[in-house]
């Protein structure tokens, strides 16, 4: 007997993860045989594409994430043999017809792993399914994946996605495709289990970057799984179920990152619940059930909590089991949440542990706010936010606070530092989220920057940061919202640094010098402890970084180019001398003043980034914007984000307060209980 194991993207996007599932694997294949199916490396597939349409500048950095993988999995002999078996097939891409270019992905992900399982002792055995999957004859790709097992074979390692047509000529089965290559391996081969394994705990009643309270569905039948997955649910490519329900196959969703954990097991036992879950197409959700009598009457009751949650449902209608709900534009996220309590969190409050790094201003208003919106938070969110600790500053205790960190703890870091981001990667391996208002623990070299977001990914936790550029203002996820849309970003113009917002608010030649104006910021404790750091740009720098990476820009530190408001000589004298210096520079402020003046101008500092040909130019200077320009208007620590984009005509202009504790806390709660 086989049993069929189908992996996604990303457990296979790097060496660590797909150590991680050849343990999996290797652990079942002692019991049975295995058929292993994996997609591509998460974000290969849309490289390939790209490079399908002439566009070469993904092509160096797939071959070097294939490459790297190779090297951490391999040594000898071994290494140098498929380091170069992999640089024929990226010459065998290249040379490919741009409609098969898309297809090695996955042979270039299952040929990775089919070695390794060689080199650990496996009779391991690569199949071709672009001369096995034939597209819409099953009876065919039936025949022809029987006869394609050898005997004695303990693991046979097959790309999904790919196949061919009755014709011969190779082809796709779609996006998720896989979850139907595997379906139709574990059909032909009457498989004792089909499992897709993923990076979250089987399907869930709602998804779970939308509505952290979902659960996991530990049963559902084939129609339930049909319904949510033809109706926005991505975890299952709805194509599977049919060759699983034609054989009466269960199917297993599980988490690679959780093996033993939660999972769903899809049969065709009916489902034990009246409600299964809730999804999103478009702007409408669709409420899958099982029982149509149930239907009917909860239609009075999704509509009170649509009311209650400040919503007007356009429609409410039955489908069968099921009910689709069309909202207004606008409203659906706060839509599903309020379907979802009505119908699974009724009478039940989430806890969720916090632990605050960093006790000044700011982390002493986050721990004011959680204690006096506790009860409005239960009503409106369902959630209980219990303060687990805090800490003075960022120290030694990390190490402590993972051993002993309740399930699911969210460490907010509300500190200074700039290190404490290395312990971020201990704590997602811990299982604690970070929540973080600390934009100098983000502006940190790219490698390590995307490594703390795969570590937070593998682990199944969140990090959120909001909170560091545009302290209440919603900048980053009106960014990267847009990007994980394909909106590509054109251009971003931001007025970032509250200390140069509120000096050049307040400097007027003949009332106050610059200098004076600096003073007083410093006084307040508007500027770092040495101001020349706001001066020089490096706060503005740190907001750029962050903002452009939420946008898919690689930017580095070293490709900003800076224009300080004062020379560099400066940067090195005594700060009694600098302030005396920097008097002494007066006329030129004042010039620069005037003529921004005479133009109908004011002086503004803005970060920039300009999407040029293929890449990106990068920039921090003070420049004259005029009255129609968003920023001309701005007043006191006020903040604004200009963002262009290839799919919105017009721009988009976020702008607001930039500073305070109050807004700091609250933006942070916000990214506790999203």
């Amino acid at each position: 007997m086989w049993r069929v194991l189908k992996f996604g993207g990303s457990s296979v996007a790097s060496a660590t993860s797909m150590s991680r599932v050849l343990d999996i694997v290797g652990a079942q294949a002692r019991e049975e045989g295995v058929v292993l199916v994996a997609s591509a490396i998460s974000g290969a597939t849309d490289a390939l594409l790209r490079i399908a349409d002439g566009d070469s500048t993904p092509l160096d950095e797939l071959e070097k994430r294939h490459f790297a993988i190779v090297e951490r999995l391999f040594t000898g002999g071994e290494k140098a043999a498929l380091t170069a078996r992999i640089r024929e097939l990226f010459a065998e891409m290249e040379a490919a017809p741009a409609a098969e270019k898309v297809t090695y992905g996955e042979i270039l992900s299952t040929t990775i792993l089919c070695e390794k399982l060689r080199t650990e002792g496996w009779n391991a055995v690569w199949l071709d399914s672009r001369r096995l999957v034939v597209k819409d004859d099953l009876p065919e790709t039936y025949r022809r994946i029987r006869a394609a097992i050898p005997d004695g074979a303990d693991i046979c390692v097959a790309p999904g996605f790919i196949c061919c047509t009755s014709a011969g000529e190779v082809s796709t089965l779609g996006r998720g495709g896989s979850d139907y290559s595997a379906a139709l391996y574990a059909a032909a081969l009457d498989a004792s289990s089909l499992q897709i394994w993923t990076d979250v705990p089987g399907i869930m009643t709602a998804d779970p970057r939308r509505v952290p309270s979902a659960r996991t569905i530990p049963v559902m039948s084939y129609s339930s799984a049909l319904d949510m997955a033809s109706h926005g649910a991505k975890v299952l490519y709805a194509p599977t179920i049919a060759p699983a329900m034609e054989k009466g196959l269960d199917i297993e969703i599980r988490n690679t990152f959780a093996p033993e954990g939660k999972f769903t097991r899809i049969c065709a036992t009916p489902d034990a619940d009246a409600w299964i879950g809730v999804s999103v197409f478009g702007e409408s959700l669709r409420v899958t059930g099982s029982s149509p009598d149930a239907a009917l009457k909860a239609i009075p009751v999704l509509r009170d909590a649509l009311v209650e949650a400040g919503i007007a449902a356009t429609g409410i209608e039955a489908d069968g089991g099921s009910l689709n709900v069309t909202l207004r534009p606008g409203v659906v996220e706060q839509g599903l949440r309020a379907i979802h309590r009505a119908l699974f969190q009724t009478g039940s409050i989430t806890s969720i542990p916090v632990f605050i790094a960093g006790y000044g201003a700011v982390g002493k208003a986050l721990e004011a706010m959680i204690l006096n919106t506790r009860q409005s938070v239960a009503a409106r969110c369902g959630k209980s936010i219990n303060i687990v600790g805090i800490a003075e500053h960022a120290g030694d205790y990390i190490d402590e606070f993972c051993r002993n960190a309740p399930k699911g703890t969210v460490f907010v870091d509300c500190t200074d530092s700039e290190s404490i981001w290395r312990e971020f990667d201990k704590l997602f391996r811990a299982g604690v989220s970070v929540v973080s208002s600390n934009r100098r623990s983000l502006a940190i070299p790219y490698v390590d920057y995307a490594a703390l977001h795969a570590s937070a990914r593998e682990n199944g936790v969140f990090f959120r940061y909001e909170t560091t550029v545009g302290a209440a203002l919603p900048m980053l996820e009106s960014i990267s919202r847009g990007a994980n849309s394909l909106d590509e970003i054109l251009s971003i113009e931001a007025v970032v640094s509250c200390t140069l917002n509120q000096i050049l608010s307040e400097y007027v030649p003949g009332r106050q010098s610059f200098a004076r104006c600096v003073r007083q910021a410093q006084a307040v404790g508007l500027t770092e402890q040495d101001p020349r750091l706001d001066l020089g740009g490096k706060d503005a720098l740190r907001k750029l970084l962050i903002l452009s990476r939420e946008a898919g820009v690689h930017l580095e530190e070293s490709e900003v180019q800076i224009t300080p408001l004062i020379p560099q000589r400066l940067f090195n004298v005594p700060l009694d001398s600098f302030y005396d210096e920097l008097e002494a520079m007066e006329g030129g402020f004042e010039a620069a003043y005037r003529h921004a003046s005479e133009n109908g101008c004011r002086l503004r500092f803005v970060s920039s980034l300009e999407r040029i040909g293929d890449g990106y130019r990068a920039g921090i200077r003070i420049r004259e914007v005029a009255q129609e320009h968003p920023a001309y208007h701005l007043k006191g620590t006020e903040n604004a984000i200009i963002i262009r984009s290839s799919l919105k005509p017009y721009p988009l202009v976020i702008q607001g307060p930039g500073e305070g504790a109050a807004q700091a806390a609250s933006s942070l709660l916000n990214d506790i209980l999203r």
